[in-house]
């Protein structure tokens, strides 16, 4: 999202002298993607990022993958996912290819005696239910239920949440996710059919800036290892920053639909994509307005991609006995669509009250073993007439 933003003290030039009122410089670092040939922005940080004091034993987090070819529909129940108290820990990969793992974690606690980083992919941490803030070096980023949270790769951030009561929906990326092109201008802004608009994105806002000496945990994720760092300075010390490359969020709830007089296809719902998969907001919306359509989906072959659904809130008129928190997956070159009764049902209907987000990859996806836990049984039989 290639928008600048300015926060906090920073000098008139790139790579100039910047002093400290004691004379002292303050160390710049550029933060910058595609080595150096992408999005970036600069920090100006009162000490040096690069101090470490020890490295702890690295762990393995490797999700056990027990069906690792499906073509099978399934579906499962994701609020039967235990919570756990501290962040990690409560993170359990339940789908997986080589481009992206899909992740549900039911958080107890903020994060307050460690920061972490994600140094491979990016992150998009979906808010079903919760409130709080991230806190990362950009400042801070106030998140509600509906928020899409997008974490740059490598940014060092900690939640803080307001209650215990919290359930996340997120997605790793090894690539970067980034707003349809067919959205946006040649030079980068939303363009007026886009569903939703820069006012809309909220950014990091109240740079806190913490000078401090002492021992910070960061614990550093690649390849599925998490590499406990020592760092002696506290990782959110800048005194300002700018620059296009920054964490942000859209509320699934300031996506506006694209409706149409017959049924229109999926990728109208579209939030991001990236070249091995795209996003997609269902959100409510006026049916179609032909006088004999079927606002129900037409039944569907994923040729090209699985298609994943996590089902947020409301009334889901193509599917029957799907509760929030629920996600299904309909593997490519498997046709799938309403389940019975349901486009009878939704004939004659003005409109639909369901939100959900959709992730569709285009390589197969894997199940884990935190998966099998908590899928339902049969659900591929649901599509049999009782």
């Amino acid at each position: 999202m290639a928008h600048y933003l300015k926060r906090g003290e920073i000098p008139s030039k790139r790579h100039v002298v910047f002093k400290k009122p004691n004379g002292k410089l303050y160390a710049e670092e550029v933060f910058s993607s595609e080595g150096f040939s992408s999005d970036y922005s600069l920090i100006y940080h009162h000490n040096p990022p690069t101090k470490v004091l020890a490295i702890d034993e690295p762990y393995d987090v490797t999700p056990e993958v027990v069906v690792d070819r499906n073509l099978q529909n399934r579906a499962f129940k994701g609020f039967n996912l235990k919570p756990n108290a501290d962040y990690l820990s409560s993170r359990k990969i339940v789908l997986t290819n080589d481009d992206v793992n899909i992740i549900l974690a039911a958080p107890q606690k903020s994060m307050e005696d460690y920061f972490y980083k994600n140094a491979q992919c990016d992150e998009m941490i979906f808010v079903h239910k919760g409130s709080g803030y991230l806190l990362t070096v950009y400042g801070v980023l106030n998140f509600k239920p509906g928020d899409h949270v997008i974490v740059p790769k490598g940014t060092v951030y900690q939640l803080k949440f307001d209650d215990k009561d919290n359930r996340l929906f997120i997605v790793e990326s090894n690539q970067t996710f980034k707003f349809p092109s067919r959205y946006m201008s040649k030079s980068g802004q939303l363009l007026e059919h886009s569903p939703f608009y820069e006012r809309d994105i909220r950014t990091p806002e109240k740079l806190l800036s913490f000078d401090e000496e002492g021992d910070f945990l960061i614990k550093i994720k690649r390849n599925n290892m998490i590499y406990p760092y020592h760092y002696a300075n506290h990782p959110f010390d800048a005194v300002g920053w700018d620059g296009c490359l920054y964490p942000y969020a859209l509320s699934i709830y300031d996506f506006e639909p694209i409706t149409g007089r017959l049924h229109m296809p999926p990728p109208i719902h579209q939030t991001f994509e990236t070249s091995t998969f795209v996003t997609c907001a269902f959100v409510p919306r006026l049916y179609d307005y032909h006088p004999e359509a079927i606002p129900a989906p037409y039944h569907h072959s994923n040729i090209d991609s699985d298609e994943l659904l996590y089902y947020v809130d409301g009334d889901f008129m193509s599917r029957n006995d799907i509760k929030p928190g629920n996600i299904t997956l309909h593997p490519m070159g498997i046709p799938n669509g309403t389940q019975p009764g349901a486009i009878e049902r939704s004939i004659g209907k003005k409109e639909t009250k369901e939100y959900a987000v959709m992730v569709d990859t285009f390589k197969p996806l894997k199940l884990t073993k935190a998966a099998m836990e908590i899928e339902v049984e049969n659900y591929y039989k649901s599509w049999i007439e009782k």
